[in-house]
């Protein structure tokens, strides 16, 4: 049986929402091990100028504790 662990981070892109996800991603896997799964939660972004400045997500990170 595994046991499963989730966490939530924030992260910003000013690409991509996807880009947004995958920096989320590469940030959390620098310090967290046996990453299984993100879920993006919730998608924001900032606005200047009429046009968007910056995406934002929210995710769960799932990952597998040994």
């Amino acid at each position: 049986m595994s046991v499963l662990k989730v966490i939530e981070i924030m992260a910003s892109s000013d690409e991509s929402w996807e880009d947004a996800a995958g920096k989320a991603v590469a940030e959390a896997s620098k310090s967290v091990k046996n990453i299984r799964s993100v879920w993006v939660q919730e998608q924001s972004a900032t606005v200047k100028d009429g046009k968007i400045n910056d995406y934002r997500v929210n995710v769960k990170i799932t990952f597998e504790v040994k």
